[in-house]
C-alpha cells in the first residue's frame, strides 16, 4: 500500500502593506464631523508641515468627493493644491495635498513606504472629520507618475486618476480598474512626451484601463484649459469606475 502524506500546505502570501504602495485609508461616516472650511494646515507632532487641505463651505453633512493631489519633484503642497483649487467650490472637492518626505516621492528615490504611511495618516485625519463619498488621485510631473502608481495600485479606494504629465507608472501590484485621465505638452522637455506619455498611454489601455488622452501645445505645465477638462472628465464619468 503507497504511504498516505498530508497535501502540501500553499506558501503563505506576504501580507500587502506600505511597502507595496497599498493604502489602508477608506472613506466611513465622522463621528463627529467638523465644521471648519477653507485651508488648512496639517502639521506632524514637531510641528513640521505634512500637507495642506480644501474644504469648501458649507461643511454642512453632505459628502464631498476627495482630491488626493501630488505636487511634482522640489515642489510644495501648494502646488499640488493649486492644480484643482480654482474648481473646488463649484463641485464640491476637498482637496488633501501631502508633502513628500524628500525631494520627490519616496517611490522615485528608492522604493514605497515613507510617503504612503504619510499619505495613509493624512488621509485617516480628514476622513476622521468629513464625509467623503468617493476619491480619486492626482498630480502633476513626478506626482502624476506617482498617483498613477499609487492610484493603480488601490484602484479599490480611488475611482480616478488624473495624471498630469507624467513620467511612468510603477505599480507593483494593481487593485480595481480607476479611471484614467492623462494630459501632456507635446514642448515638455522635462519628460518629453515621445518617451513619457506616448508609450505610457498605449500600454495602460493594453492591459484594460479606460484612458482619456489630451496633447496640447506647450511644455511641462498644466494649462488651466486642461485642468478644467480634467475635472469636466471627471465629473462626466462619476460613478463608473468598478473595484476589483
Amino acid at each position: 500500500m503507497p504511504e498516505v502524506t498530508e497535501p502540501a500546505q500553499p506558501h503563505p502570501q506576504p501580507e500587502e502593506n506600505s511597502g507595496h504602495g497599498r493604502l489602508t485609508a477608506r472613506p466611513y461616516p465622522p463621528v463627529s464631523a467638523s465644521t471648519t472650511t477653507g485651508l488648512l494646515p496639517l502639521d506632524g507632532p514637531t510641528g513640521e508641515l505634512l500637507g495642506l487641505a480644501y474644504v469648501p463651505e458649507p461643511a454642512d453633512g453632505r459628502p464631498y468627493q476627495l482630491a488626493l493631489l501630488l505636487h511634482g519633484a522640489g515642489g510644495s503642497p501648494r502646488h499640488g493644491l493649486d492644480l484643482l483649487l480654482p474648481m473646488a467650490d463649484e463641485h464640491r472637492l476637498l482637496l488633501l495635498a501631502p508633502k513628500s518626505a524628500s525631494s520627490t516621492w519616496d517611490l522615485i528615490v528608492d522604493g514605497f513606504g515613507p510617503d504612503v504611511r504619510r499619505i495613509d495618516r493624512l488621509l485617516e485625519e480628514i476622513l476622521d472629520s468629513y464625509p467623503v463619498r468617493r476619491m480619486l488621485i492626482g498630480g502633476f510631473s513626478d506626482g502624476a507618475s506617482y498617483a498613477l502608481s499609487l492610484g493603480l495600485t488601490n484602484g479599490d479606494l480611488f475611482d480616478a486618476v488624473l495624471a498630469f504629465s507624467p513620467g511612468f507608472a510603477a505599480p507593483l501590484l494593481a487593485h480595481g480598474q480607476p479611471r484614467v485621465y492623462v494630459s501632456h505638452g507635446t514642448d515638455d522637455t522635462v519628460l518629453p512626451i515621445t518617451v513619457c506619455s506616448r508609450r505610457l498611454v498605449p500600454r495602460l489601455e493594453a492591459v484594460g484601463y479606460p484612458v482619456t488622452y489630451e496633447e496640447f501645445d506647450g511644455g511641462h505645465e498644466v494649462p488651466e484649459r486642461i485642468a478644467q477638462r480634467a475635472v469636466e472628465w471627471l465629473l462626466a464619468g462619476a460613478g463608473t469606475a468598478t473595484a476589483a
